[in-house]
């Protein structure tokens, strides 16, 4: 075997091992990533609750807001959000995960309780800037544990199961929003999603021991814990290939995040309980099946397949079950397009899982902080666009098949990427 062969082999399967497996520690981790999906629930509920008050037309002539505008709003959590990510990546790497989590949990919730004050288009922005600002360390964090705490084996599981928070959110947040507003008003769900979240904090405290929770790792192999500087992870072309496919992979899920809710009321003549219903199958249908996705696929590793191979085509696949929207879209059919609407973003969840996994498969782990930071700079870079650029597109065109048509075109991109370029030798490595 080769030198570059055997480094190769050291890296993908021990470049930093996970706690020894004992009953108490196992129920500790798994309790951790039951708090960390959690999290992500309450994260995307507040980020996702503006799409159902903007659906509203009161909400929309409250503030004067015309297509453009809409999409303005849904857009602004995500500019601090993504110009964080790095900033957090590197919080994360150099003090840890429990204490930036839970002081990014406070912040966003307090902010998202606070936009229920707000008496202006300007306010409105600034108050999902600060939520965005909250909530840029939860990935990166997350991500973070998870690597740490997880072998290889497990860690589609374990990603999985965290992942289904971001899609329960929006699930379960869409409807509740929903019912909250039809309920009381629109001042009274900002505040109670909120508050309600600041509850997590008490868990999170006592649960998660450490800086990281792995007290009791094994050894690390010296040669890697050595650091890549950010010239040499730019330089790989697994990092580049990786941002395509986020940021392709996550436009098509903020399209449907921000716009579906309105693309339902308006374009299919759905009630606002409706289109709740429909929002909650079609994120909750992604939730299971990216954790099924990621059992599977740590099954089929564990029986022998590569894991970069495994985890690549489960993602590849995803992308192609997304595309199917474009059926849906092109259907004079309610019930044709309200299937494919569900089909499509659950069938994505075969991905969820597993690109976040081929990521920490193929970074070492001292430096999988900042990586996920990129990585999830480039899903909120998607976060801004595609708001944006589907009010653009629906000004211009007066329907929504050309926003449709857009998501499916950075999903083939995304497929391309994924097959050129995220290979594992192109795996960026230290030094030794």
């Amino acid at each position: 075997m080769s030198s570059d062969a055997k480094v190769t082999t050291s890296f993908l399967d021990t470049p930093c091992a996970p706690p020894v497996d004992g009953a108490a520690d196992s129920w500790r981790r798994w309790t951790v990533i039951g708090l960390l999906s959690l999290a992500a629930i309450i994260a995307y509920i507040s980020r996702s609750n503006i799409a159902v008050a903007l659906a509203t037309p009161d909400f929309s002539k409250a503030f004067g807001l015309s297509e453009t505008d809409r999409g303005t709003v849904n857009s602004a959590f995500f500019w601090a959000y993504a110009a964080l990510q790095l900033p957090a990546g590197w919080i994360v790497d150099r003090y840890g995960v429990k204490w930036p989590y839970a002081f990014g949990l406070l912040f966003w919730c307090v902010a998202s309780a606070g936009t229920s004050l707000v008496t202006s288009m300007e306010q409105l922005i600034a108050l999902r800037i600060l939520v965005g600002i909250g909530e840029s360390v939860s990935v990166p964090a997350s991500a973070k544990w998870i690597r740490l705490n997880f072998a290889e084996r497990r860690r589609g599981l374990a990603m999985g199961l965290y992942m289904t928070g971001t899609k329960i959110g929006p699930a379960v947040g869409t409807p509740l929003a929903a019912w909250l507003i039809m309920r009381h008003n629109w001042r009274t769900m900002f505040f109670v999603v909120g508050a309600c979240g600041l509850v997590w904090l008490v868990p999170w405290l006592f649960v998660v021991t450490g800086r990281n929770g792995n007290r009791s790792r094994t050894p690390i192999k010296p040669g890697m814990e050595k650091t890549l500087s950010f010239r040499q992870l730019l330089a790989s072309p697994v990092i580049w290939g990786t941002v395509i496919a986020t940021f392709s992979y996550m436009y098509f899920v903020y399209f449907c995040m921000t716009w579906m809710p309105a693309y339902f009321i308006e374009r299919r003549h759905l009630s606002l309980t409706q289109m709740g219903m429909y929002t909650f199958f079609s994120f909750g249908g992604m939730a299971v099946v990216a954790a099924l996705g990621g059992w599977v696929a740590d099954i089929t590793i564990g029986r022998g397949g590569d894991p970069v191979s495994v985890r690549k085509w489960f993602t590849i696949l995803g992308f192609v079950f997304a595309c199917t929207e474009l059926v849906g879209a092109r259907s004079a059919s309610i019930q044709t397009a309200l299937t494919f609407s569900i089909v499509s973003l659950a069938g994505l969840g075969l991905a969820t899982a597993n690109y976040w996994a081929l990521t920490q498969t193929l970074i070492p782990a001292s430096a999988i902080g900042c990586v996920s930071g990129v990585q999830n700079c480039a899903a909120s870079v998607a976060g801004i666009v595609a708001p944006i650029f589907t009010g653009w597109l629906k000004q211009r065109t007066g329907s929504y098949e050309g926003p449709m048509f857009a998501c499916c075109a950075f999903l083939v991109t995304g497929v391309i990427s994924y097959i050129f370029m995220v290979n594992e030798r192109y795996a960026p490595r230290p030094e030794l």
